[in-house]
């Protein structure tokens, strides 16, 4: 078994590590950057990249992912963050909601049964909610404290991990303020995957090289 990968249910196959590019975040923003910064993750073993930008329009959003979806090769999987309509415009290979986003039913209808469809949780009661719901995976966090997010939801440790897969046997990603340093104990405590922002920016190529050879 390819060791970048965790079998996982309905045969769905979710990467050790699941980067999440926000181009706000990738010097001064511009597409170039950010295909450029995409590149860089694939180049050192990504397969899956979640598109994220709050801040962007409906408009760019499209624009970014449809340029990705060019770029990229055919067997990198790019998730649109929030929305399922703009996943579809972008022709994503599936969208990532949060707990203030359309429901997953309704997600689900828009997007068809081939797209991936996950949901962000952050307590066990959203999660036996999510898991419930024809989500393909579902995201618990955060773990540790995290600058990603204004309002941050509260820290759930390690042991959130543990009670969350305790919980579900769908696939689980963590996501919260996790780095190279403290992945393992992420993995260790039940997580199939990481979700990862900032400790990927200063050397992109090269992090998420590392972050696989950790995880194996």
């Amino acid at each position: 078994m390819n060791p970048n990968f965790e079998n996982s249910i309905s045969n769905i196959l979710i990467p050790r590590l699941y980067p999440i590019l926000v181009p706000s975040r990738i010097g001064n923003g511009t597409l170039a950057e950010v295909i450029e910064f995409a590149r860089e993750i694939v180049d050192g073993g990504a397969t899956l990249i979640q598109l994220r930008e709050k801040s962007a329009s409906s408009r760019e959003i499209v624009r970014i992912a449809r340029e990705l979806g060019r770029v990229l090769p055919d067997q990198v999987r790019l998730i649109v963050n929030d929305r399922a309509d703009l996943a579809v415009a972008a022709g994503a290979h599936g969208v990532h909601l949060g707990q203030d986003d359309l429901a997953p039913e309704a997600a689900r209808r828009i997007i068809g049964p081939n797209c991936l469809l996950g949901v962000s949780t952050h307590n066990p009661e959203q999660l036996r909610q999510a898991n419930q719901s024809p989500a393909d995976y579902l995201a618990v966090g955060p773990v540790f404290s995290t600058l990603s997010k204004e309002n941050p939801d509260p820290i759930i440790g390690l042991e959130g991990i543990t009670t969350a897969r305790a919980l579900t046997q769908k696939p689980l990603v963590a996501i919260g303020g996790i780095t190279l340093d403290n992945c393992q104990s992420v993995i260790a405590a039940g997580a199939d995957s990481v979700a990862i922002i900032s400790d990927l920016v200063p050397e992109p190529r090269k992090r998420t090289s590392d972050f696989l050879m950790k995880m194996r």
